[in-house]
């Protein structure tokens, strides 16, 4: 199972397919790495951010020979690796004269954008979960080991606060047809009308839409579905019955079921998901997506006024030694709504029964 979106595939493939450009290579960064980069002059990278690459040996700390040996690459082209929080550079001259910040400014923090969300949202420790919904959507949660999925439905990385001798895992669950769905729904039935009105105009419709199911999943393979490409699809529409309000419906709970079904595979692995904590934006602020969530997954969603870009720059205050401690970074959350499960769950129970049979009957 070799998912093509991690680094470590591409650098395969680009070995497979584009030897010559495989044989020019000094060393392989990733995105903040090569930004660190131009920034410091020197090639450094994250436990973390190889982890996200698939590279990383958790057991043993360090780059993960098993990986480097399967694809036959030479050590030579990697990095050298740090803590997310670790010092590893410094900007340099010509970042001074070119923008203005001081030479031998500390590079003090860099993350992945899922273990970086977490961190914003003061995601540390095991047990401890957080969420996203932007064109992908994300839930990833924090143990102290890894929970190894055999079907690779679920992925571990090095959580930003990972230490050898203090593990911190985030176990992370990647739907790829979210807010994308969304926007589709909007772009092409509501000639993009503002997503406040679209929320008025799904909460219209009762819950379930009618019995309309939508399997948002046109976005490319899903790991969750083991990398399945079943595409979107609704079903049954009844043209006597279903309008566009029903379709949006529908395809708001159908997100929100899609993340209900990749909750229970991160169940069969030890992870049980209680509470979730999530920023004020994207489908988070519809409280058609949040209520269906939290009533069927039975987890309280807690949101706060925060965002990665915030997480990040405190990260690099942390790392630059004005925090005293990393849980003094995120003390001063401001919570702006809490979404508890309805007491009364029957009918949004009943369209999720539907839908997973549905999605269970297509992946047949």
């Amino acid at each position: 199972n070799k998912p093509g979106n991690f680094t470590a595939s591409k650098l395969y493939w680009i070995k497979t397919n584009e030897p010559a450009i495989y044989e020019r290579i000094y060393k392989i960064m990733l995105p903040g790495d090569y930004i660190a980069f131009k920034m410091s002059g020197e090639i450094t990278s994250t436990y973390s951010g190889m982890s996200e690459g698939i590279f990383f040996d958790f057991k043993n700390h360090e780059l993960s020979k098993d990986i480097i040996n399967a694809g036959g690459f030479d050590n030579s082209i990697f990095p050298r690796c740090g803590h997310c929080f670790e010092h590893m550079c410094s900007t340099n001259d010509l970042l001074e004269s070119t923008i203005g910040i001081k030479s031998g400014t500390p590079i003090s923090y860099r993350a992945g954008d899922q273990p970086n969300n977490a961190f914003a949202l003061g995601v540390l420790h095991e047990g401890e979960a957080a969420a996203t919904g932007g064109t992908s959507g994300v839930v990833y949660a924090v143990s102290k080991d890894v929970k190894y999925d055999v079907q690779a439905r679920v992925n571990s990385f090095a959580h930003v606060n990972h230490m050898m001798d203090h593990p911190s895992i985030g176990t992370l669950l990647c739907i790829n047809g979210t807010g994308i769905l969304y926007n589709w729904i909007r772009s092409n039935n509501f000639d993009g009308m503002p997503y406040n009105e679209l929320e008025k105009t799904a909460s219209s419709c009762p819950i379930g839409a009618d019995g309309l199911s939508f399997l948002p999943f046109g976005n490319g393979a899903e790991r969750m579905l083991n990398n399945s490409v079943i595409g979107a699809s609704i079903h049954p529409i009844d043209l006597n019955r279903h309008s566009k309000a029903h379709i949006v419906r529908a395809g708001l709970e159908g997100i929100a079921f899609a993340f209900i079904y990749g909750m229970e595979a991160m169940q069969d692995i030890g992870i049980d998901v209680s509470k979730i904590r999530a920023g004020n934006d994207n489908l988070f602020q519809s409280s058609v997506f949040a209520n269906t969530l939290a009533t069927v997954s039975s987890a309280t969603i807690n949101i706060y006024e925060t965002t990665g870009a915030i997480g990040a720059a405190k990260g690099a205050a942390y790392g630059a030694g004005l925090y005293s401690s990393m849980e003094d970074t995120v003390k001063q959350m401001t919570l702006i709504n809490t979404v508890e499960p309805h007491s009364n769950k029957d009918e949004y129970l009943d369209a999720y029964l539907k839908w997973k049979n549905l999605l269970i009957n297509m992946l047949n």
